[in-house]
């Protein structure tokens, strides 16, 4: 079964940073996640935009760049310059007075455009939006802080943007609270990527290379 492993990279050992990354682009690891906050949409600051270009650098391999930030149209160019041809770019459509300008621009530049749904945030509210977007990021926890537990009502989320995927053109793809048993759940049913974080991945002083071909055997 072919799925993809996406790296969250605000997990990674920022004093190593060339390291990390260095590790899993040899270990396997099909792209690295980006999670970028600014404070205001989210409750935290996370990565930056000198981040983005740092890990940009040390690897060929794509970027999934998760916008968490307000009214990402008024500086979508300064990390839209920054990335390569086919990288991804998701925005939170809460987070924009017309999304689907912000994401006219993705495309514009040849990145792959993106939206990410929070739990609270019903499919029906995007619906119209998943006609433009290629990858569809679904938050199994509150966005803004790794480590949290999963919330068991987004499950029902997952099932609907399954049901709809094909017909509409898009693929979908999990973040946050992503344990082994979601894996070999959500795989089979059509998951396409999964963020890797501390459950699976980070801080477990073992070989990237070894964890990650045990997590692709779980499906």
């Amino acid at each position: 079964m072919n799925f993809e492993l996406n790296a969250s990279i605000m997990c990674a050992d920022f004093r190593n940073l060339e390291r990390e990354v260095t590790e899993l682009d040899e270990a396997g690891i099909d792209s690295f996640h980006i999670d970028i906050m600014d404070g205001r949409y989210v409750p935290n600051f996370a990565m930056s935009l000198n981040d983005l270009k740092a890990v940009r650098s040390l690897t060929d391999k794509p970027l999934d760049v998760h916008l968490m930030i307000e009214h990402p149209n008024n500086n979508i160019h300064l990390f839209l310059n920054a990335l390569h041809e086919g990288d991804t770019v998701y925005i939170h459509p809460e987070a924009e007075y017309n999304p689907s300008t912000t994401l006219q621009k993705v495309i514009d530049h040849g990145m792959i455009p993106g939206i990410a749904i929070n739990p609270g945030t019903s499919v029906e509210t995007v619906y119209e939006m998943l006609r433009i977007v290629d990858k569809v990021l679904v938050m199994s926890v509150n966005p803004g802080n790794a480590g949290q537990m999963f919330l068991p009502y987004v499950g029902e989320k997952y099932e609907r943007l399954l049901s709809l995927k094909d017909d509409m053109k898009f693929e979908v793809y999990w973040d946050g609270s992503c344990t082994a048993d979601k894996v070999k759940k959500y795989a089979p049913m059509g998951v396409k990527g999964f963020v890797l974080g501390t459950n699976l991945l980070f801080g477990k002083n073992r070989s990237y290379a070894e964890l990650i071909k045990e997590i692709r055997a779980l499906a």
